[in-house]
């Protein structure tokens, strides 16, 4: 990981699109978001830049941060949704939400029959864990808490979770607070790319350097392998013993600070 000083100013002027995950990049120590991500996501999406976070928090989150954050959609539960606002004729305060999912409903239904029976197996093989307390807010996968509302779990008992679920087939993902877990072909990045193919570009190919992510953490790898401008914030050190892809680049502050630096020097070479 190179310093984020070596952002060159040709990289920065040929981004069009800044992708962002959530916990861990925008929020401080305190799983808070301060204002001043808020003022450099507005300061973002007025240069121009096309701003969507990428998260792997549930699709109830997502409808609110589509709705009332200054940006273009939002990604959510680990790319199995995008939702977005305000593309159709109505694009003012009544503007109807378009929903993008890469299931169908019957087979969310079921696969959420699947899931609900894992669920009791690890709680019931990991009892230090617990269900993510958004979880009733999900559509497409469980999160099994191992730090955020819970005492944090041993590195053990986290390849445990992850050992359990990879075996009973699901596609598995470890943030910085949640396992992830869900049935089907799907994750941060092919969400990324078919946002992309909405907006026009091709972000498999010859554009993928028109986009920006931000990110921390182990499903986060996804798009550090997917961006030659991935971004990772100082915190990211801290889980890439458990990464693939590291981010080509990476801030000296942490959390929602590092956010901030990146963004700012990404607009300061743009002019």
């Amino acid at each position: 990981m190179r310093p984020i000083a070596d952002l060159s100013a040709a990289q920065a002027r040929g981004v069009e699109l800044l992708f962002s995950d959530i916990d861990g990049t925008i929020t401080d120590e305190a799983g808070r978001i301060p204002a001043q991500v808020f003022a450099i996501l507005e300061e973002a999406r007025d240069a121009g830049l096309t701003v969507i976070p990428v998260t792997g928090r549930p699709a109830g989150w997502c409808d609110m941060i589509a709705r009332t954050w200054p940006v273009a959609g939002v990604v959510g539960e680990n790319g199995g949704l995008f939702f977005r606002r305000g593309t159709g004729a109505s694009k003012g305060p009544d503007a109807r939400m378009e929903r993008i999912y890469t299931q169908d409903a019957p087979t969310r239904v079921a696969n959420r029959v699947r899931l609900t029976e894992l669920t009791s197996k690890v709680l019931s093989a990991f009892p230090g864990a617990a269900l993510a307390s958004d979880q009733s807010y999900r559509e497409f996968d469980i999160a099994v808490d191992f730090c955020e509302d819970v005492p944090r779990l041993p590195e053990s008992d986290i390849d445990g979770i992850v050992r359990l679920l990879e075996e009973a087939g699901c596609h598995v993902k470890v943030s910085d607070i949640h396992v992830n877990a869900w049935f089907g072909e799907f994750d941060k990045a092919s969400m990324c790319r078919r946002v992309g193919e909405l907006l026009g570009l091709d972000l498999l190919g010859a554009h993928k350097e028109r986009a920006v992510y931000f990110g921390d953490s182990p499903n986060d790898a996804p798009l550090f392998a997917a961006f030659p401008l991935a971004i990772g914030v100082a915190n990211v050190a801290e889980l890439a013993h458990r990464m693939e892809t590291l981010p080509a680049f990476v801030t000296e502050g942490r959390g929602s600070d590092g956010f901030v630096q990146g963004v700012r020097r990404l607009l300061d070479l743009r002019g």
